[in-house]
């Protein structure tokens, strides 16, 4: 049925920010815009959200459609709404963001998305609407989560080396960590549970390798 408003009403769109590691670097998934405004710019995938549909559903559909990719779980990050953020009209857009492992990132272009592409976080394009601001939010979002390390467990595969664990942390933080420090934490949250297999990189003694435990055998705390 036709909706008639007092009041000039916004539209709504989503926005999701895909965090992965590749290469040993920190990336972000971007696409490129085919259609204006901003065509040709990059910018991060997202779309507006259809009359009968869910915020969420709305974000899983975006990002499939414009870069093939499929996430399992999106959070919430927040809401931006400046009145000039669009120059189309009033848009309000709810953003989420995730962090997905390289091997199921295969892109594919689609819709109004001329190119997908994964951007080091250290060299990235200028960007369309406000996704710059949005893209800065998230990334400190991440950073302010690094100290639950299930954060950074969604980036590796399923066996990894501490050290591997350790590159997640720093690379997502910019810096680097204690070695030992960073170790002893992380053995003490009982998240981790050694496979029994090693894996030897170049002339070192073999690394043991380990896997995240499911939830239910984590002890309470």
């Amino acid at each position: 049925m036709p909706y008639t408003y007092d009041y000039p009403h916004p539209a709504v769109t989503v926005d999701i920010v895909i965090f992965t590691i590749v290469d040993d670097d920190f990336k972000v998934l971007l696409i490129q815009r085919d259609i204006k405004p901003f065509e040709g710019m990059w910018a991060l995938p997202g779309g507006f959200v259809g009359i009968d549909e869910s915020l969420r559903r709305a974000a899983w559909r975006e990002l499939k459609e414009e870069t093939g990719v499929h996430a399992a779980f999106l959070e919430q990050l927040g809401a931006f709404g400046h009145p000039d953020r669009d120059p189309r009209e009033r848009v309000i857009t709810v953003t989420y963001y995730a962090l997905i492992p390289a091997e199921r990132l295969k892109l594919k272009a689609a819709t109004d998305a001329r190119e997908a592409r994964l951007f080091s976080m250290k060299d990235l394009p200028a960007l369309a609407f406000d996704h710059a601001k949005i893209l800065g939010r998230a990334h400190l979002k991440v950073k302010d989560k690094i100290d639950e390390p299930i954060v950074a467990l969604q980036l590796l595969p399923a066996s990894f080396t501490l050290s591997d664990l350790q590159r997640v942390h720093e690379r997502i933080l910019g810096t680097s960590i204690d070695k030992r420090n960073f170790r002893k934490k992380i053995l003490a949250l009982d998240l981790i549970s050694p496979t029994g297999e090693e894996r030897r990189d170049g002339p070192h003694r073999p690394a043991k390798l380990y896997r995240a435990r499911d939830p239910a055998d984590v002890p309470y705390r």
